[in-house]
């Protein structure tokens, strides 16, 4: 018998459509960048650390925060352009001296794209009841109906990582970034007189959907009410732990799906034994 109670009925069982708000996403893109010689900034503690450093390598890079401007394309009726900065959070491990332990310093870049997308057309004012609110006398500010912008993204592939001379590196500092971003760094002094830059490459995956507020109708079979119940058995936490089932895939991880393409390598004959 299946689990999903919705499969088990048949068309007898729809009930009415139903009229429901939500969003739908009328444009969408794929992007896949590579972003080349991105400059990274270090705060004071950071900047010592790689300036001292005779070996610096990239251990990670995190997307911390990303900033969406959604504009009307002019003579473009429907269309809007999306500006979208990524700001970016890497890790670093910096050696001052051969077979030593290193040293983890903090640096921020940036990057910055845009891509026009359709919205499609409407210019309604909606006002909403805030029961937070109901003392007052007027509504809150309405919200347009414009389309927003959203923006998925995976953390960077760290491709390669220079170290060079500051007065050679002809790609300035970020000097602003967002508070969010700030607030993050426990020794936000910028740093002056470095002697050191760094300069990475970093492979950015990204889908970019243009999204509208709308009614759609749709069949309603019936209320989502659950099937099974709770387990709470809080009482004897070894009873429960012996529910888990073991994780092999741990200890022994998966190997390869048997398929019909060839394996071998580009110079090996797929063909003998």
């Amino acid at each position: 018998m299946s689990d999903n109670p919705i499969i088990e009925r048949d068309d007898k069982s729809l009930n009415k459509a139903v009229c429901i708000d939500t969003k739908r996403i009328y444009d969408s893109c794929v992007s896949k960048d590579c972003l080349e010689d991105l400059r990274v900034t270090f705060f004071s503690r950071s900047q010592r650390l790689i300036d001292d450093a005779i070996t610096v390598k990239c251990r990670e890079c995190v997307v911390t925060s990303v900033s969406i401007d959604v504009e009307e394309v002019p003579f473009n009726r429907g269309y809007y352009s999306v500006d979208i900065t990524f700001y970016f959070r890497l890790c670093f491990d910096t050696y001052a001296a051969p077979c030593t332990a290193p040293e983890t310093a903090v640096g921020f870049s940036k990057f910055t794209k845009k891509c026009i997308l359709y919205g499609s057309d409407g210019d309604v004012k909606i006002f909403t009841s805030d029961p937070i609110n109901e003392d007052r006398d007027c509504p809150e500010a309405p919200q347009h109906s414009n389309p927003t912008a959203k923006v998925q993204a995976v953390d960077p592939v760290i491709l390669s990582c220079d170290v060079i001379d500051a007065c050679d590196c002809p790609i300035p500092i970020c000097s602003s970034f967002p508070k969010t971003v700030i607030d993050s760094i426990s020794d936000s002094m910028p740093s002056c007189g470095s002697s050191k830059a760094v300069v990475v490459t970093l492979g950015l995956f990204s889908i970019v959907q243009m999204e509208r507020d709308v009614q759609l109708l749709i069949p309603a079979y019936d209320y989502c009410v659950p099937k099974r119940d709770c387990v709470c058995n809080t009482q004897n936490p070894c009873e429960t732990f012996k529910s888990i089932d073991f994780p092999v895939d741990e200890f022994f991880p998966p190997e390869k799906e048997n398929d019909n393409s060839c394996s071998c390598g580009c110079n090996d004959d797929c063909g003998t034994n």
